[in-house]
């Protein structure tokens, strides 16, 4: 019996499943190496691609494509179990750069959250969050006070985000801001997926006068097509994995890059 063609229903509907599964693991896919991936030619997957754009499940960008908003972003559940050891390491880490009786902003994300847990035994806190996560595991704590900010809560991981939550941060201007991001470029730009979101961590930025990002080396192998802001906005990066590009441009930007791994902690300039 001749096997099924490459543009077989079937077929089709399993490459894009595949396709799909990739890219909200990784954030984005290339032609090529979905091609290579997949066993079909680079012409397959680019009319794979379009079709998915144009089913609103994938952003074409050149090359390859992106997903599109926070909700194509991997599950919330799901983001908090990759990278898990990295990210405790992460976030205790970016914790200990944090002084007793400091004001933060934490933003939202899972790598920010692994910080909020490193927390717990700092005394004299006042954080300011739009992550309800972050309320939840700091609300309880004597010695830290927490303010949530108002704003639409985003059902898929209870952030705040949009023009409220943006006035609401405009009123404080705090010591510290711990902010993640779902992607970072090797030039240092961090990036993320969606426009409401990248204007709350702009605004938390904006309102801070130190800033540490901290972000775990999965992202430097996504892509985003939101800019949030580069290594110039940024005091401290803390991470599992800073390649040597990145690391370039922390230093030229004079960020302090602090990266852990298994075996301890290493700081550079």
């Amino acid at each position: 019996m001749k096997p099924p063609s490459p543009g077989s229903a079937e077929i089709v509907a399993a490459r894009h499943a595949a396709i799909l599964d990739v890219a909200r693991r990784t954030g984005s896919v290339s032609v090529d190496s979905l091609a290579e991936k997949l066993g079909v030619t680079p012409q397959t997957i680019r009319k794979d691609l379009n079709i998915l754009a144009g089913q609103s499940m994938l952003a074409r960008v050149h090359g390859g494509a992106v997903v599109t908003s926070g909700t194509d972003n991997l599950a919330y559940a799901e983001r908090r179990t990759v990278a898990a050891p990295a990210k405790a390491a992460i976030g205790a880490a970016a914790a200990a750069l944090v002084p007793n009786g400091a004001s933060l902003f934490i933003n939202i994300g899972s790598t920010t959250e692994a910080i909020a847990k490193a927390l717990v035994d700092h005394r004299d806190l006042m954080v300011i969050t739009n992550n309800l996560n972050v309320v939840d595991i700091l609300g309880g704590r004597p010695s830290i006070e927490v303010i949530a900010a108002g704003g639409r809560v985003r059902a898929s991981d209870r952030a705040v985000v949009g023009a409220l939550a943006m006035d609401f941060i405009r009123g404080f201007k705090v010591d510290m801001a711990l902010i993640g991001a779902s992607a970072i470029d090797p030039d240092g730009s961090f990036l993320d997926f969606e426009v409401d979101e990248v204007r709350v961590s702009q605004t938390i930025i904006a309102q801070a006068r130190q800033v540490l990002l901290a972000i775990d080396g999965s992202k430097l192998e996504r892509a985003a097509p939101v800019r949030v802001g580069d290594m110039g906005d940024v005091d401290f990066l803390v991470t599992d994995r800073a390649d040597s590009r990145l690391a370039e441009a922390a230093r030229t930007a004079g960020t302090t890059v602090v990266e852990t791994d298994s075996g301890g902690m290493s700081r550079s300039a």
